[in-house]
């Protein structure tokens, strides 16, 4: 998996609502306690209101047991995420789940002529025992959830497979397994790892740097990111709110406590990777970089840019791709993407809890890595910040590849600051030289990395 990047669709977990189709029919279904016939709608309003059928919680399987069988349903995917819609004569309901993962569909809306019923979608999903643990997967966890009425002593495994937010609510310690501490790993998880804390102590920071990143909606006003942006444009995505992906990437990047270069000034494009299918939009975004650039004092240039995208060379235009990256080497930036055709090729690492993130060898392989023997960089057991507001921070367990794409992008903004003549792609030359040998396989190391990096200059 190249890139972690999935089209908006329901609003609260940030994808953008699809409208769903209210059948007017007065046409009814049987009643089987009963032995008479009442509209679906009835059925589905009285369960709703007695909190049988609940946002995230009831399976389609549930639902139907509960409604009986659909006159129609069709699935598709969207993005990341399996979609299953089921019609009756009065109403329509609609399901998804994450492709990857075994959790099961839950429903997420479901309509009638008069209108969407309240499920509870604008209201924290709480867990009633612990049979509804297994309706979550390990792409959105329990972020948001309410935990608080389950006794989870038992459940050590899963809790340490599953991302959570600042927002979940858990039960009592002494309900919790023992040593997992919430609180404390959304906080050990801002540090980037690998000696980076004690580069930026020492003023290696990104401070005199600019960096672009091109990405979907950004929380503008999140506190890990205020007074960094200095530019911000939105293309082609005016209508659409903030989504997971952008927050994340620009934290990882140049966050003020998880960042790897906290210092630095951002361009921020926002973008709707969802749709765009071709390099030439992204051309066209670099284009603007390099017209900017001449606008600005060196100490202003953007001289890295970060995409967490990884389709460039899957795309027939890929050549003009390729002619665009030369062209921004050329005026000194270097182009950061998820790519391995035109990009250094790298796999990701999930940081072994128990050991010390300055350490390369308390990393394991992460689930998004390659089994070829190419540069690791950390990107699981992760704190990043949330699209859901700007106070909320998430910890991130996988890792995916596009979390890779901004740290390395960090990492170039500190060899820029160190050395502002080193070449483009001489940086990617000494991430190479300098990795750290490991059993995960060679682990990027910024510290000799620097070094090296001064060296140079």
């Amino acid at each position: 998996m190249r890139v972690m990047s999935f089209r908006p669709f329901y609003q609260k977990m940030i994808f953008s609502c699809v409208i769903l189709t209210a059948f007017a029919s007065s046409s009814v279904f049987a009643d089987s306690n009963r032995n008479e016939q009442k509209p679906v709608a009835e059925i589905v309003s009285k369960a709703a209101q007695e909190h049988q059928i609940l946002y995230k919680l009831t399976t389609l399987d549930e639902f139907k047991k509960i409604v009986g069988q659909p006159i129609k349903e069709t699935k598709k995917t969207d993005g990341g995420m399996e979609i299953c819609d089921i019609e009756y004569f009065d109403i329509s309901a609609h399901f998804g789940r994450m492709k990857e993962g075994t959790a099961p569909p839950t429903i997420l809306r479901v309509g009638g002529k008069n209108g969407t019923f309240d499920i509870g979608e604008n209201r924290q999903i709480v867990l009633r025992d612990t049979n509804d643990l297994n309706k979550f997967d390990s792409f959105w966890g329990f972020a948001g959830v309410s935990l608080i009425n389950l006794d989870l002593r038992g459940h050590k495994k899963l809790l340490d497979d599953m991302p959570f937010d600042s927002l979940t609510k858990w039960p009592e310690p002494n309900r919790l397994p023992e040593g997992f501490e919430p609180a404390r790993l959304l906080e050990e998880g801002k540090n980037p790892g690998l000696g980076i804390r004690n580069l930026q102590k020492n003023g290696v920071d990104g401070k005199g740097v600019g960096i672009a990143i091109i990405d979907q909606p950004l929380v503008r006003n999140h506190k890990e990111l205020r007074d960094i942006v200095v530019q911000f444009e939105d293309i082609d995505v005016q209508n659409v709110g903030p989504q997971m992906h952008g927050p994340a990437v620009t934290s990882i990047a140049v966050g003020k406590t998880c960042g790897v270069a906290p210092a630095a000034s951002l361009v921020y494009y926002a973008i709707p990777m969802w749709q765009w299918n071709s390099c030439r939009p992204y051309c066209d975004v670099i284009n603007k970089i390099l017209e900017l650039n001449k606008t600005l004092k060196d100490s202003e240039k953007i001289r890295v840019v970060s995409i967490s995208m990884g389709m460039f060379s899957a795309w027939p235009d890929f050549d003009i791709w390729k002619q665009i990256v030369e062209k921004a080497n050329n005026h000194g930036i270097l182009v950061v993407t998820c790519d391995d055709k035109l990009f250094v090729a790298y796999g990701m690492l999930k940081r072994n809890l128990s050991g010390n993130p300055d350490d390369p060898n308390a990393y394991l392989r992460g689930r998004y890595s390659s089994d070829e023997d190419v540069l690791r960089v950390p990107g699981g057991n992760r704190t990043i910040a949330s699209q859901v507001g700007p106070e909320v921070y998430k910890f991130d367990r996988a890792g995916g590849m596009s979390w890779g794409a901004p740290y390395l992008a960090g990492l170039a903004a500190l060899a820029f600051q160190v050395n502002p003549q080193i070449e483009p792609n001489k940086i990617v030359e000494l991430w190479l030289k300098t990795a750290v040998h490991t059993d995960a396989g060679p682990v990027v190391n910024p510290v000799g990395f620097i070094e090296a990096v001064r060296k140079l200059k």
